[in-house]
């Protein structure tokens, strides 16, 4: 697909005044922590070439299957289809940040050039990513994480399917919002200590995944930034006993090590 504009590969509704003030209104009053959710994202036939040209599971670079998520991610993008590399250069533009920034009232954010900023994440039957808070400061480049933002590709998903993005609230007593993982859908929502989120495990038949593209927005730190912290992944209360203790204990081994491994300088992502 060529490319004379990069602003041409967002759905030109997006770019509209009234709209952005609408998603501006949506992000700053949303519960239970600001967040923005938005159909139709992608320019239609952007978005469904990306859908065709989807790389697999085993195409990704990372497997992951432990105690609190199983699905695959990848920024490898110089292995996928190069429409592909025409999304990492949309998502690196500072034409989407300055519309991410206009949209959430974050100025001045901006993408890694990394695996940190932006790449594919994907699920197959059984995938889950439990409830959690993501890390809060880049390891390497020693910036402050702000905003997600997600485009969800699974065209015909039904509902019986799970995989719905789960928000909960800031204590983790319950879910106080799902959103469907559908087609061309875009959840833009902030980082922080309270912005619990995950999917639930899936039930997908054996062609079938839970795609999307992640994008991670980040500024430069704040002095009132928390002190770092890797990702912190958090128990449900219908979970088991086993697992509640199994995930705190691991989490907090797990970012005791890595905080100390900071603090001497060794960093890995």
């Amino acid at each position: 697909m060529e490319v004379q504009n990069i602003t041409s590969l967002l759905d030109p509704t997006q770019w509209e005044a009234s709209t952005k003030a609408q998603l501006k209104a949506a992000f700053k009053t949303a519960a239970p922590y600001p967040h923005v959710v938005i159909d139709n994202f992608l320019e239609e036939r952007f978005a469904n070439e990306l859908y065709a040209h989807f790389p697999t599971t085993e195409e990704l670079s990372k497997q992951y299957s432990g105690l609190n998520e199983k699905k695959a991610e990848g920024a490898n993008f110089e292995d996928f289809h190069p429409t592909f590399s025409t999304l990492r250069k949309l998502m690196m533009s500072t034409e989407l940040a300055k519309w991410v920034g206009d949209i959430t009232g974050i100025e001045g954010v901006f993408v890694t050039d990394d695996n940190l900023g932006t790449g594919l994440h994907e699920g197959s039957d059984g995938s889950f990513l439990d409830i959690h808070i993501d890390f809060n400061i880049h390891v390497e480049k020693n910036v402050h994480r702000r905003l997600n933002l997600l485009i969800y590709m699974n065209k015909d998903w039904q509902p019986e399917y799970g995989g719905d993005l789960e928000m909960w609230d800031a204590h983790m007593t319950q879910c106080e919002k799902k959103v469907a993982p559908l087609f061309n859908r875009c959840v833009i929502f902030e980082t922080s200590e309270i912005s619990y989120h995950g999917y639930s495990k899936i039930t997908v038949p054996p062609h079938l995944t839970r795609k999307s593209i992640y994008t991670y927005f980040y500024t430069e730190i704040r002095e009132d930034a928390v002190a770092y912290h890797d990702t912190v992944f958090k128990a449900k209360p219908t979970d088991s006993l086993a697992k509640k203790v199994s995930t705190s204990v691991k989490e907090k081994l797990k970012n005791f090590a890595k905080a100390q491994l900071r603090r001497v300088g060794i960093t890995k992502k």
